[in-house]
């Protein structure tokens, strides 16, 4: 399993007027947490991508249990709990800076081959930065 934590600051212009978060931000929170969980293994979206390989997302799944509020310090933990094979799920809680339970939420994504636009194994690359978080 690969685990990684990021913390964002919440901005003013993320929230409605009853000064909560809007709900649709959190699916940039989790694109956030996820581009810099990969980042953190030392291979980017963007080279993912100079190589010829897409990650669109296919599942967006998220769950609200409190608010988040204007100025709040949150912590996106994420979670690959499956080796990456030709889709790739990233699992999300989100907690205020007190430790409290914001949110979870999950997003599935698919490796696609970006000259013939279908679904691919992960590449080698991606694959050999895996390893350390899935061998046996």
């Amino acid at each position: 399993m690969f685990t990684h934590e990021t913390t964002l600051r919440i901005r003013y212009a993320e929230t409605d007027q009853m000064g909560y978060v809007y709900y649709g931000n959190y699916a940039s929170f989790y694109e956030v947490a996820r581009t810099e969980m990969l980042r953190s293994t030392g291979i980017s979206y963007k080279e993912l991508e100079d190589i010829g390989v897409m990650l669109p997302v296919t599942d967006l799944v998220c769950k609200y249990y409190q608010p988040a509020r204007y100025d709040d310090l949150i912590t996106v933990k994420t979670y690959i709990k499956e080796k990456p094979v030709i889709r790739i799920k990233f699992e999300y809680e989100i907690y205020n800076q007190d430790g409290v339970l914001l949110n979870t939420g999950y997003t599935q994504l698919v490796f696609v081959d970006m000259e013939k636009n279908r679904p691919c194994r992960a590449p080698k690359i991606f694959q050999d930065k895996m390893e350390a978080f899935f061998s046996i």
